[in-house]
């Protein structure tokens, strides 16, 4: 994780609201919930356009037509990068399997 430490300190990373939502859901004990609440609180929220979803649900149905599944979070998150230029970091392989469809780059260590 020292990678993901490095581009928190030189201010790359990004959060989405749905992939915050992710983050919190399930956490079963309130305060761990509220710890990591409040750290992802330093990361404010990129602002999603019409476009973004849109784009989303082109690329769903894309991936759909190539026999390749994911859910409207995941290409919600391809959108977003693409039209910003941005890397994905991520351990998640189906992002690996979206890259044959869509164009997204994933961040890798040097």
């Amino acid at each position: 994780m020292a990678a993901l430490s490095e581009q928190i300190r030189d201010g790359s990373v990004r959060l989405i609201g749905p992939i915050r939502q992710e983050l919190l859901s399930g956490i079963r004990e309130p305060a761990q919930f509220e710890k990591l609440r409040d750290q992802l609180r330093a990361f404010p929220d990129e602002p999603l356009t019409v476009g973004d979803y849109e784009q989303a649900a082109h690329w769903s149905n894309e991936c759909r037509r190539r026999g390749v599944a994911g859910s409207g979070v995941d290409f919600l998150i391809c959108s977003v990068v693409v039209s910003r230029g941005w890397r994905i970091f991520t351990t998640d392989a189906d992002f690996r399997t979206y890259a044959q469809v869509i164009p997204i780059r994933l961040w890798a260590p040097i």
